[in-house]
């Protein structure tokens, strides 16, 4: 499978950037979310992010804490997670990274997590509440497994942070464009342009800027300085309001925004 880091290098090369679209797993169904990822591929996303619902989703906005919480209500397991990717990457070669908060992972068992996410065909993790200096454990199994890492860098963060966050991320820094929780917003903030610059001189070779995206004009607008646009969201937001067919035409509408002009 084409890596995370490849797949950026190649869509800078050939159009504006790359589109990075989250789902969480299980939402509204097991079937349902793999059938939704699956759209997010054949429509234009370049890399998955398939968030594993949690209980205490305190990064995630209203519409995916409501996803993410009908999912567990559901009878979402974390098992339920590396049977979504796999189910994914049998159909489509679109990268699948895996968004996490770290608790479950802890309680999984580390190398057990890195050794199953890797048999499921999975490309890695982001680790929103996982900082790279704390990060030993994941560093030594996805060095092992040659899994990519992603962690998160914010416009409060410090240069020494961000520093460690380009230095130990595989695959790109996620650049949280906004102080505060996921959502759809009217405008990206000016902060996400100066976060990105900063981790350019910090070290960082590939940096993707996420929160708040969900329009083909703001993901243009990101793509003039980052390497990727992550939306969430509004995909959610689409699989709500209109099913798979729904998330299929917001993420081809999206797509747009990557192309050369």
């Amino acid at each position: 499978m084409t890596t995370v880091a490849e797949v950026l290098a190649q869509r800078n090369d050939s159009s504006s950037g790359a589109l990075i679209g989250y789902l969480p797993a299980g939402y509204p169904t097991l079937d349902a979310s793999v059938d939704a990822a699956v759209a997010l591929a054949e429509n234009g996303v370049d890399i998955i992010e398939l968030g594993l619902p949690y209980s205490d989703p305190v990064m995630d906005g209203p519409v995916i804490q409501k996803a993410t919480q009908t999912a567990l209500a559901g009878g979402f397991r974390l098992q339920d997670g590396f049977d979504a990717v796999a189910a994914i990457t049998a159909r489509v070669g679109v990268p699948v990274l895996v968004m996490t908060y770290w608790n479950p992972v802890l309680q999984f068992g580390v190398e057990r997590f890195a050794d199953d996410l890797l048999a499921a065909g999975g490309a890695g993790l982001i680790t929103p509440d996982l900082i790279a200096d704390e990060a030993a454990l994941w560093l030594t199994a996805s060095d092992r497994t040659d899994l990519e890492r992603v962690f998160l860098a914010a416009p409060s963060s410090t240069d020494v942070r961000l520093e460690q966050a380009s230095k130990r991320s595989r695959g790109f820094v996620y650049a949280v464009s906004t102080m505060g929780i996921t959502g759809a917003r009217n405008d990206v903030d000016s902060a996400a342009r100066t976060l990105v610059r900063r981790l350019r001189e910090a070290g960082s070779t590939r940096a993707c800027v996420g929160l708040g995206i969900s329009t083909a004009d703001q993901v243009r607008e990101v793509l003039e300085y980052a390497d990727g646009a992550i939306v969430g969201s509004a995909l959610v937001s689409a699989l709500t309001e209109g099913g798979v067919a729904a998330v299929g035409r917001t993420a081809a509408a999206l797509a747009a925004g990557t192309r050369l002009t």
